[in-house]
């Protein structure tokens, strides 16, 4: 299993998930995640073992965000569409994908999993410059690949209806 797929798995992404996931406001807020993981790490200067709390609940924002949100009125943004993108390129082992957006998620994934050692070192041994240069080259690369993704998703949504039918909102998911 991919660790995409099995971080999807370990986050419990049902499409009703996804589906409220896909509100703005919830990928804009986890941008905030990485930060916060950071702060939690660092925060064992000041408080010891007790550190093990807020790192505890920086990662319980991860499980919670996409749960948190309303299913999204507006459909037609940047992150919303991004959010529809990581969830084609999930599903792209059934639906294969054009090549081009296969190599750059995967150079994109690569480059932010590289960026993960720095900001690991940084965390274990707080090593401020690693835990910045990171945290940085990270979400740069991050939302380089969500926006990859929007790319990725405005190309198969004419191709295939069901992708098509998430830019409508879903009255079965969340009934007003």
């Amino acid at each position: 299993m991919k660790i995409a797929e099995l971080s999807e798995k370990l986050m419990g992404m049902s499409p009703e998930i996804w589906e409220r996931h896909a509100n703005k406001w919830s990928g804009w807020s986890r941008v905030a995640s990485l930060p916060l993981i950071a702060l939690a790490a660092w925060s064992r200067i000041y408080i010891d073992v007790w550190a093990a709390v807020p790192l505890a609940l920086a990662l319980l924002w991860l499980w919670i965000n996409p749960r948190l949100f309303p299913v999204p009125d507006d459909r037609d943004n940047w992150m919303t569409k991004g959010v529809f993108g990581e969830r084609v390129w999930l599903n792209r082992q059934e639906r294969p994908i054009p090549p081009h957006h296969v190599r750059a998620g995967f150079i994109l994934n690569g480059l932010s999993g590289l960026a993960a050692l720095p900001y690991l070192h940084g965390l274990i041994w707080l090593d401020g410059w690693a835990t910045i240069f990171g945290t940085i080259t990270i979400m740069l690369t991050k939302l380089w690949f969500l926006d990859r993704m929007v790319w990725l998703y405005e190309d198969m949504r004419p191709l295939h209806a069901d992708y098509a039918s998430w830019m409508k909102r879903s009255k079965q998911l969340d009934p007003e």
